[in-house]
């Protein structure tokens, strides 16, 4: 109890220690945060309120820009904290210190959400797969009972998993170094950190890594493939670019996540490199918030006549 009473609190380093590049990352991520919110916000609110829009792929689309909003909220406002610029320091204390459990809070809430988003790019590429080989059953496959259901399961495995994972870093010691080289509490770095026996949140890490990771881009992939299989089957050119731009913008969402993903978690601990894991680390957290929410509304024709929609209803209310 006094190794794990001995440090009570965590020293996050950051991107970087040199003041002018703080003030400069300061500013960047606040608009990055901002641009998120209000991107991610606008596309549930436009989905929201244009009854064309309410299908299956945009129900999925909805839980994703809010599991975007839960990722980039647990990181970003701490990192902002750490970066504050002197001009600033009345409104914000600056401190680059978090403590034990809000630490652990942090990990449980960041692998949440990482978990959910796993699960559900995984099962938007069956609802891609279910619209491109099997668009007579679409309706029947992908009715609105089975939507809410698999989308509750999803929540709930992420929570069930987040939670496994906190309770297992609840259990060990810290007595030596408290500085945590990232911008965030993750687990890798906190194993790094711990001098006692990690090997059970290393075999907790593997099992979720397998179930998350490789699972879950493996349904992805054998959903594409079937999909790319049956858009090559169709003579027609016009037919062959529908069928491409209702899957293109998924599949590049899910290129950029599973990648930065798999490369982070899915290693040894021993060739972990914290230095490079987190300009990587910035892909998935607070990247992918920002680019979802463009890539699934300006390249869709539906969404901006919500858009123009909702912006023209919002002018009359002012």
């Amino acid at each position: 109890m006094k190794n794990k009473t001995a440090i009570m609190e965590f020293i996050l380093v950051g991107l970087s220690t040199t003041a002018e590049i703080q003030v400069l990352l300061f500013w960047i991520f606040m608009i990055i945060y901002s641009t998120a919110l209000t991107a991610n916000f606008f596309l549930i609110l436009t989905i929201c309120t244009f009854r064309k829009l309410h299908t299956p792929m945009y129900f999925l689309i909805v839980n994703l820009s809010l599991v975007n909003v839960f990722s980039i909220s647990v990181t970003t406002p701490k990192l902002l904290q750490i970066t504050t610029p002197r001009l600033l320091h009345n409104l914000w204390t600056g401190k680059k210190t978090i403590s034990f459990y809000g630490c652990i809070a942090q990990v449980y809430l960041f692998i949440w959400a990482l978990g959910t988003e796993l699960l559900l790019l995984s099962f938007m590429a069956f609802d891609r797969y279910a619209a491109i080989c099997h668009p007579l059953q679409y309706t029947i496959i992908m009715r609105k009972e089975v939507c809410f259901g698999i989308a509750s399961i999803i929540w709930i495995i992420g929570m069930i998993n987040s939670g496994i994972h906190a309770g297992l870093m609840l259990k060990l010691f810290f007595c030596n170094s408290n500085v945590i080289n990232h911008f965030f509490c993750d687990i890798p770095p906190l194993l790094q950190l711990s001098c006692s026996d990690t090997s059970p949140n290393e075999t907790m890490t593997f099992i979720s890594d397998v179930v998350f990771g490789i699972c879950s881009c493996g349904l992805t992939f054998t959903s594409y493939y079937f999909i790319l299989r049956a858009i090559f089957k169709i003579r027609s050119t016009e037919g062959k670019k529908k069928a491409f731009s209702t899957c293109s913008s998924h599949f590049i969402v899910v290129s950029i996540f599973f990648s930065s993903v798999i490369y982070t978690y899915i290693r040894p601990s021993s060739v972990y490199s914290l230095d490079q894991d987190k300009l990587i680390s910035l892909l998935y957290s607070v990247v992918t918030p920002v680019v979802n929410p463009v890539i699934y509304s300006l390249r869709n024709k539906d969404f901006i006549e919500g858009l123009s929609a909702l912006t023209g209803r919002i002018r009359l209310l002012s």
